[in-house]
């Protein structure tokens, strides 16, 4: 199984332990993978690509999961800021292919891709901004 998608063995263990996959064992005790372990591996390397922690996996994966719906619209929130951000360093790095500054940091129309964490309107990284300070040019 771990071949197939190329994890390591411990991750498989790993996600064994936090309750993603309940392999069949053997009478030796080795693990059998059937057709719905594959596919929960799938289902859980999809849902780690889109941003999700374990956690909330497990949860997308528990049939009596209570709050299922809840961490759904939460990392349905964190997709669609995820993708805005996305967006705006698309139009950013665009900026950057055609603009004629030399150091681009410069630019007022590239500064002003970063106007709402400049402003502290916005969060960086999921974090708070600190204060926002007067910036200097030239220091």
């Amino acid at each position: 199984m771990a071949a197939r998608f190329g994890l390591a063995t411990h991750v498989l263990r790993h996600w064994e332990d936090v309750g993603l996959l309940r392999p069949a064992r053997d009478g030796a005790g080795r693990r059998r993978y059937v057709r719905d372990d594959v596919v929960r591996v799938a289902v859980v390397l999809r849902s780690k690509a889109a941003g999700m922690t374990l956690e909330q996996i497990v949860v997308l994966l528990d049939a009596e999961a209570r709050d299922r719906h809840e961490v759904l619209e939460g990392h349905l929130a964190d997709l669609d800021r995820r993708m805005e951000e996305m967006r705006r360093s698309r139009e950013m790095t665009e900026h950057a292919l055609r603009c004629r500054a030399h150091d681009i940091a410069t630019c007022p129309r590239f500064e002003a891709g970063v106007e709402d964490l400049l402003a502290g309107r916005e969060h960086a990284f999921g974090k708070p901004l600190a204060a926002p300070a007067s910036p200097s040019r030239g220091g």
